[in-house]
């Protein structure tokens, strides 16, 4: 397996899944299509799945553009179909897609939208707008408790899964997680990578354990500095942390 990161729009990431095996590829999130025939002509494989983690238009712009020229399987969330253009297939909560020899198992992880997924291929996951490096998505169509069960499911993957996200916003998400974790020496030594290092994807599910505030509800530090009450449960604790990321500058 190969994995190609193809820069999108102003700071959106699609991902070129090649199998070396048949020569056969699947895209995620292609937000335009311009960058992804390059992607795939450069690549010289067969493009034959489209792979969307949910309906938001900078993930799905060019699909349309997509299936005029490739035929290609264009899966989502059985939720979104009719949100997501030219949809073929709906995928639930354990479903299984394919491209060539290779095979990944979607997770449904609602909070950014009621119909997100991730797509876990091996030692990656492809987490769309629910896990950032540092970070999470906002919370449009899912609540607070629906993001936290996610995020819970995602961190317990194997801390070697390589995590490949939808947006290159790991160095503001950094900055958020030192203000409201001072003393995590982790969380320094990521921001000065991510300030060397773009793109900075994939991170790592260990990674984000150590310095994601949004995984890190129980640290007493990130607790004190937002208010949270020491006995509040993680999803009031998210949604503490969702707020105060929503107003950091």
């Amino acid at each position: 397996m190969r994995i190609d990161v193809i820069p999108c729009l102003q700071d959106n990431y699609a991902y070129l899944i090649v199998c070396e095996q048949t020569g056969e590829s699947a895209v995620v999130d292609p937000s335009e299509a311009a960058p992804v025939f390059r992607a795939v002509e450069k690549s010289g494989t067969r493009l034959r799945a489209i792979w969307c983690t949910h309906h938001h238009g900078d993930h799905v712009g060019g699909v349309e553009e997509l299936t005029s020229r490739f035929d290609v399987e264009v899966m989502g969330h059985v939720s979104d179909r009719g949100r997501i253009p030219g949809q073929t297939r709906g995928v639930e909560d354990g479903s299984e897609v394919s491209v060539g020899s290779l095979t990944a198992r979607v997770l449904h992880v609602p909070g950014h939208t009621t119909g997100a997924i991730a797509y876990v291929l091996d030692d990656a996951v492809f987490t769309g707008d629910t896990l950032f490096l540092g970070g999470a998505g906002r919370l449009f169509e899912g609540t607070a408790s629906q993001m936290e069960v996610s995020l819970g499911r995602l961190a317990a993957l194997s801390p070697q899964t390589r995590v490949y996200c939808g947006h290159e916003y790991t160095e503001a998400n950094l900055r958020f997680s030192a203000h409201v974790e001072r003393s995590n020496v982790d969380v320094a030594k990521a921001i000065e990578q991510a300030r060397r290092q773009v793109p900075t994807v994939p991170g790592t599910i260990e990674q984000e354990l150590r310095t994601n505030p949004f995984l890190r509800l129980d640290a007493l530090e990130i607790r004190q500095a937002l208010g949270i009450a020491p006995g509040a449960d993680r999803a009031t604790a998210l949604a503490a942390v969702r707020g105060a990321k929503n107003a950091f500058r």
